[in-house]
């Protein structure tokens, strides 16, 4: 991996990209008032499962096949992949939350003017454009590689978690860092399945995290938007 590879995809990858991540939980406020997430140990429970069953089986390989049709400019493949990404968010704020990402990332990268080649892609997809879509056209446009694109995704999602849990549980800021580094392997696990699983075996079923995210909507006092 170049320089310049490495230095666009810590930029496209960092938490600080003005595309509003931070203000999201994905479900983890609601587990926190529920009493599913109260130290360390159950947070990195709740983690490595989510990790496993929706990252590696579901975010992580659709995001792998939107990579790929961006680097062969299949604009069918494209739509297909980022309509089943949408149809897969099955409550009004998960929905919300990768369509508004989706959209500040796109608005971002055309004022980057680091995509202008891929406008004619991004006119399939409509209006509402997924957060992984943005994220893969910002990939290919750069020429990031792919393998390290992933690993920068699911490490993306997992450290915006573990903030959560830092501010939240509370954990320590030591504690929320050794949490991390511990999870490196789940991490590499699970990008190690996402880019050899096949279609017959995706997966989005996760009934659990469908019903906190639909508690959140209504839940009193929170402080993240999903």
């Amino acid at each position: 991996m170049n320089a310049a590879s490495l230095l666009h995809l810590l930029q496209f990858a960092s938490p600080a990209l003005p595309i509003g991540g931070y203000s999201y939980s994905q479900g983890l406020e609601a587990a926190l008032e529920a009493g599913l997430v109260t130290n360390a140990d159950s947070a990195r429970a709740w983690m490595v499962r989510y990790l496993d069953e929706v990252m590696a089986q579901w975010d992580g390989p659709l995001f792998w096949r939107l990579l790929k049709a961006f680097e062969t400019r299949d604009a069918a493949a494209v739509a297909l992949w980022s309509e089943c990404f949408l149809a897969s968010r099955d409550t009004s704020e998960l929905r919300a939350e990768t369509v508004q990402m989706g959209y500040s990332l796109t608005r971002l990268i055309a004022g980057l003017g680091v995509a202008e080649a891929h406008f004619k892609l991004y006119a399939c997809l409509g209006d509402e454009v997924s957060l992984p879509a943005a994220f893969a056209c910002a990939v290919d446009a750069l020429d990031i590689p792919h393998e390290e694109a992933l690993l920068a995704m699911l490490f993306s999602w997992l450290e915006n978690q573990v903030l959560v849990c830092v501010k939240s549980v509370p954990l320590g800021q030591v504690a929320g860092q050794r949490l991390l580094l511990s999870l490196r392997p789940d991490l590499e696990r699970a990008a190690a399945q996402a880019r050899t699983l096949p279609d017959e075996a995706l997966s989005n079923w996760s009934p659990g995290l469908s019903m906190l995210s639909m508690r959140h909507e209504v839940q009193h006092g929170r402080l993240y938007r999903s």
